[in-house]
C-alpha cells in the first residue's frame, strides 16, 4: 500500500486555493515525495502558479546538515533559486519580523518522529503564534507518524521544566501526527490561529513507516534509520548523561555505553528483567565524535524483538537505571546549557521533570515512577482524542 502524504496532495490539487498567497514554505530534507522529489522543488514549478517568498528550516537545517544539538543554522540565499532561506534554529526559534514580511501563509512539511523530545513540534507551535498574532495563516502538509499512531508512552511534561523540547503537557511518546498535533496545540494552548491539515490518504494509526510504501529519509541526521525513532523515547534519556546514545556511531539511539561500561555484565543484567518486545545485545563501539570520541565504549545495542510489546520509554528509564547502580562512580549528568536552557538540568528538560533524577541518584526503586507513567499515559489517551484525524 503506498501512501499520499500531505505534500503529494498539495502539488496535485490542493496548491489551487494558494495562487493569491505568499507561501513561506517551512521544511527540511525529507520534505520529498513519493518520488523523493523536494518540496521546494515541486512548488516552484511553474504550472503551479504560485508565489513562494521564502523557506524556512528547522533544527539541523533546510538541508539536515548540522550534525549535533545546539548547532545553529544561519539564513542565506537559496543559490539554486535566489529565494532567501531563514533558520528557525539561529539567533531565533520564532518567525521573525523579516521572516513574516515575506509570506501571508506558512506552508509546514515536516517529518515527525513521534516522540515529545523533538524540535519540529514546537517549531511548529511557534509559527502558529506568529500566524495568529500577524494574521498569517497556517497549512501543515501531514505526515504519517513512523512509530505508529496507536502505543502511547511515558510520564507527562511538568510545564516546570518546559523548554524548546517540551513546551506542552504531554507523554514521551505521543502516538499523532504533525498536523494532529497542531489541532491540539491550537485548541489547549488556545492559540486559534487560521489553521488547515492536508491529511494523509491511506494511513492507519497500526501502521509503521515501512508498510507506507516510500524510502525512509532521515528526518535528522541521527535518525538514519526508522528503527532509531522507535526507540528513541527511551534512548533520548542518555542526551542528559555522560554516557553515549551512539552519535559518531553508525547506529544512533540504538547504540548505548560508555568505556567505563562491561557490555556482557549490562546485558546479562538488562536481559534478567525480562522487558517485553526487546533484547539487549552486548557490543563495544567507537565513537568518531561527540560523547566517548576515539575511546572504546562498552554498552547494548536495542533489538526491538516485539513492536507491540516493546516500551521504548520503560525500556530506556530500566537501562538508566541499571547503569546508574552498577557504576555509581562513574554515572554522570550532563550539566546545562541544553537547548537554550542555562540552568535546569538536560536530564529535567528531558524527562519534563526533575522525579527521575532524583529516584536515580538516591539508587530508589523506578517502578512508582513508571507506574505513575502508565497512568499518564492512559490520561493523555482522553486529552488527543479530539484531536485525532485518522
Amino acid at each position: 500500500m503506498k501512501i499520499e502524504t500531505g505534500l503529494d496532495l498539495f502539488i496535485k490539487k490542493d496548491h489551487a486555493r494558494f495562487r493569491d498567497s505568499r507561501i513561506g514554505l517551512l521544511c527540511n530534507q525529507a520534505s520529498v515525495d513519493k518520488n523523493l522529489r523536494h518540496a521546494s522543488e515541486l512548488i516552484l514549478q511553474k504550472s503551479l502558479k504560485l508565489n513562494v517568498g521564502c523557506f524556512i528550516g528547522p533544527q539541523h537545517g533546510i538541508r539536515g546538515e548540522k550534525q549535533d544539538n545546539m548547532i545553529e543554522s544561519n539564513d542565506f540565499t537559496d543559490p539554486k533559486t535566489q529565494l532567501p532561506v531563514y533558520s528557525l534554529y539561529g539567533a531565533s526559534r520564532k518567525p521573525t519580523p523579516q521572516i513574516l514580511k515575506e509570506l501571508d501563509t506558512f506552508v509546514i512539511d515536516l517529518q515527525d518522529i513521534g516522540c515529545r523530545i523533538y524540535t519540529f513540534m514546537y517549531t511548529l507551535l511557534y509559527c502558529m503564534e506568529a500566524a495568529k498574532a500577524h494574521g498569517k495563516k497556517v497549512v501543515v502538509l501531514d505526515r504519517p507518524n513512523p512509530i505508529g499512531g496507536t502505543h502511547v508512552e511515558g510520564n507527562i511534561l511538568n510545564m516546570k521544566f518546559a523548554s524548546f523540547v517540551g513546551l506542552f503537557p504531554m507523554v514521551t511518546r505521543h502516538g499523532m501526527t504533525l498536523g494532529e498535533l497542531a489541532l491540539m496545540f491550537n485548541e489547549e494552548l488556545k492559540i486559534h490561529c487560521d489553521l488547515e491539515i492536508i491529511p494523509v490518504k491511506k494511513w492507519k494509526r497500526n501502521l509503521y513507516s515501512e508498510s507506507w510504501g516510500r524510502q525512509w529519509v532521515p528526518p535528522s541526521p541521527n535518525i538514519p534509520v526508522a528503527e532509531s525513532a522507535l526507540t528513541f523515547p527511551g534512548t533520548v534519556h542518555f542526551e542528559g548523561t555522560h554516557i553515549s546514545e551512539g552519535r559518531g556511531t553508525s547506529m544512533p539511539f540504538l547504540y548505548l555505553g560508555a568505556p567505563f561500561i562491561n557490555a556482557d555484565t549490562l546485558a546479562d543484567k538488562m536481559n534478567r528483567l525480562k522487558l517485553p518486545g526487546i533484547y539487549f545485545r552486548a557490543i563495544y563501539f567507537q565513537p568518531t565524535f561527540h560523547k566517548g570520541k576515539d575511546q572504546v565504549c562498552g554498552g547494548v545495542h536495542f533489538h526491538v524483538l516485539d513492536r507491540k510489546k516493546f516500551n521504548a520509554f520503560e525500556s530506556g528509564i530500566h537501562l538508566l537505571s541499571m547503569i546508574s547502580k552498577l557504576y555509581p562512580e562513574f554515572f554522570k549528568w550532563k550539566q546545562p546549557p541544553y537547548e537554550y536552557e542555562t540552568e535546569k538540568m538536560p536530564i529535567d528538560l528531558i524527562a519534563g521533570t526533575d522525579e527521575l533524577r532524583m529516584i536515580i541518584d538516591s539508587h530508589q526503586s523506578i517502578k512508582k515512577f513508571l507506574e505513575k507513567s502508565r497512568e499518564d499515559a492512559r490520561a493523555f489517551m482522553k486529552i488527543r482524542k479530539p484531536y485525532l484525524i485518522y
